[in-house]
């Protein structure tokens, strides 16, 4: 599994983000932040998460 750099998204079996197209993916990254509700989510919106998905918090 790897983390997008720019958007912090999970990504399993690609080498481009799915959400933002960007290349830059990492192997390292800690914590995980799944978002069913971007809308709702108060945590979401401290993340600055704007779609549903799994995220990483912090990205090497």
């Amino acid at each position: 599994m790897k983390a997008c750099r720019e958007c912090k998204r999970l990504i399993e079996d690609s080498n481009t983000c799915p959400a933002c197209n960007s290349e830059e993916l990492s192997e390292r990254f800690s914590g995980l932040l799944i978002v069913l509700d971007a809308e709702k989510s108060e945590i979401a919106k401290i993340a600055e998460v704007k779609a549903p998905g799994r995220y990483a918090v912090n990205v090497k």
